[in-house]
């Protein structure tokens, strides 16, 4: 393992003013999303629709740092023969991989689930790293509910997030460490404290016992906000200090970054309240944006399926990597938000 070339590139995935945008939807995903718009989830429409976000060059250029790929994408080509992974590299963007294969049920934990995909992944990092890719992704899901997590689910997420973590920084590829704890329930943002603090900590115990190098990997975790059911939702405020605490309770300032997931919130409410968190003087590391659907919902509605909707699409990508670009550095209003748009 070459540290210095690693922490290297986690440093560049979190430049300030600049994320990572999460095009790793699995083909099921992707097809809902395409259902949505009522566009057919063809292998061609999955790449014609990536091939728009990746040439949007005012995005790519300024406010994306990297580009979490899905499988079938990465060995695809665009319609000019280009590899897809070479337009993101033009772009001065860093191609990356989703590398875990979903997710089972946990055995003897019901509603309970483990993601799966470590067989056989030394061997897929080599391919990836040969094709281009440069970090990868791992998601664990934690759920709260009645009596759940359990410290089982916590326990093995943690540990399968940590084998991952390791196998990548010998293959020399940036492991993002995602344990996801969902805002799926009806609990308040403190339970979802208490519940990340715990996922954390296990995770990076799990990490120092696998010898993970800090400096060579990113996190990827969830926000402190409350659950979509939740009859007390917090505010923007709460959500950033709650976050903040959080954080510097569980997270070694050895890591470079921090690239939060939007879980679910809407595209506004996912740059308000990372802007939020940048403001807060200190951090110990950099902190911007992963995010899937909070920047593809709008791009994917203009294009629709359509040729002649494309650059309607890539504005629409622009606008929103621009906006979360501002409140990576604390700098996003929403009187700005209205004037682009």
């Amino acid at each position: 393992m070459n540290l210095p070339d690693l922490n290297k590139v986690a440093v560049a995935m979190v430049t300030p003013g600049k994320g990572i945008l999460a095009a790793d939807e699995s083909t099921g995903t992707i097809k809902k999303r395409f259902d949505a718009i009522k566009v057919e989830s063809t292998e061609d429409n999955r790449r014609d629709y990536r091939e728009m976000l990746f040439r949007s060059k005012e995005a790519m250029n300024h406010y994306i740092s990297g580009v979490i790929l899905y499988d079938e994408t990465i060995w695809q080509n665009a319609k000019d023969g280009t590899p897809l992974v070479k337009l993101i590299e033009q772009a001065g963007s860093i191609p990356g991989i989703k590398v875990d294969e979903g997710t089972q049920s946990l055995p003897n934990c019901p509603g309970e689930l483990v993601t799966v995909g470590l067989d056989k992944l030394t061997e897929r990092l080599k391919k990836y790293y040969e094709r281009g890719a440069r970090f990868a992704k791992w998601r664990a899901v934690i759920d709260i509910g009645k009596g759940i997590p359990s410290m089982t689910a916590i326990r093995v997420n943690a540990h399968a997030l940590a084998r991952y973590a390791a196998l990548c920084q010998a293959a020399q590829i940036v492991p993002i460490v995602e344990p996801e704890v969902l805002m799926d329930g009806d609990h308040d943002i403190d339970r979802c404290y208490e519940v990340t603090q715990r996922v954390l900590n296990k995770t990076f115990q799990e990490l120092r016992v696998q010898r993970v190098a800090l400096e060579g990997m990113i996190l990827k975790p969830n926000m402190a906000v409350a659950g979509k059911k939740s009859p007390k939702q917090a505010s923007v405020q709460e959500v950033a200090e709650k976050t903040v605490r959080l954080l510097k309770s569980c997270v070694p300032a050895a890591v470079p970054g921090i690239a939060f997931l939007s879980g679910g919130q809407s595209d506004e409410e996912a740059t308000a309240h990372l802007n939020a968190i940048n403001t807060i003087p200190n951090l110990p590391w950099k902190v911007t944006f992963s995010y899937g659907r909070a920047l593809q919902a709008a791009p994917q509605k203009a294009w629709s399926g359509k040729s002649e909707n494309v650059a309607a699409g890539q504005r629409a990508f622009s606008h929103r990597a621009h906006m979360n670009g501002l409140a990576s550095t604390g700098k996003w209003t929403t009187d700005l938000e209205k004037k682009a748009a």
